[in-house]
């Protein structure tokens, strides 16, 4: 039995301006081999993302090179599996890590980073250090005084708002592995939030999403971080209540 031609797609070209899944031709009533095949081997990669881990060591190796204090948290889910189960665990420090931030009694400060596995350490493990490495150069030149900076493993995005409480810091930014696409099983997301508390919802946090290669730049990222802080810090407010009206973003 011969094999059928595969018919091509007249949209084909628009595959030169996104990595989306357009224009992927047909043999007979299916896809092309090719076409299976790439949509299998990202879709394997999406889920690799999910239950790929944190590089703590290494990561926090590198922050101590860019600050004098980094702290190691965790999350209540003990492992990945439990994690996905339970979000409201990776909500919330378990008690050896809330221990140590009682025992350091800091004093209050602007800004507190925090770095979060999320759901894609991979996105962490690649991306996380240049735009961490990139703001604290630009919170220094602001003389913003920073907190410690922590690293929280099996953590989602409201366990910032209880570590950057615990730390008596004024803002919160945490960089986190988001949900892996088809395309983007590395995509970094930064929440960021005014006077955090544990409790918070999303409607008191701001988003920037798609960090990476071929999403947003990391020096893109970083204007865009440091226009939103500077901003929460004139206004005293996060969230709904806080808009983006920047202009532009170096490319």
């Amino acid at each position: 039995m011969n094999d059928l031609p595969v018919s091509s797609d007249a949209w084909n070209f628009l595959q030169s301006y996104t990595p989306a899944r357009i224009a992927q031709g047909l043999t007979g009533h299916s896809l092309p081999t090719q076409a299976l095949l790439d949509f299998q081997l990202d879709h394997a990669r999406a889920r690799d993302a999910v239950y790929s881990e944190l590089d703590t060591a290494a990561i926090v190796e590198q922050l101590e090179k860019l600050h004098p204090q980094v702290l190691s948290l965790h999350s209540q889910a003990t492992d990945r599996r439990q994690y996905l189960q339970r979000p409201d665990f990776g909500r919330r420090l378990d008690s050896r890590s809330r221990e140590t931030l009682t025992a350091l009694a800091p004093a209050p400060s602007d800004l507190c980073v925090v770095i979060a596995d999320g759901l894609s350490a991979t996105a962490i493990n690649r991306h996380a250090i240049p735009v961490v490495s990139k703001l604290i150069v630009e919170c220094k030149r602001m003389n913003w005084s920073m907190a410690p900076l922590c690293v929280a493993e099996q953590g989602r995005v409201a366990i910032a708002d209880e570590i950057a409480h615990g730390l008596n810091a004024e803002m919160v930014v945490i960089l986190i592995g988001e949900r892996p696409g088809l395309t983007s099983p590395d995509s970094l997301g930064a929440y960021l939030t005014y006077q955090p508390k544990p409790g918070l919802t999303d409607e008191s946090r701001n988003c920037i999403s798609n960090i990476r290669p071929e999403g947003l730049s990391n020096e893109a990222a970083v204007q865009k971080l440091l226009y939103l802080l500077g901003e929460m810090k004139t206004r005293r407010l996060s969230g709904v209540h806080l808009k983006d009206e920047m202009l532009g973003l170096l490319p």
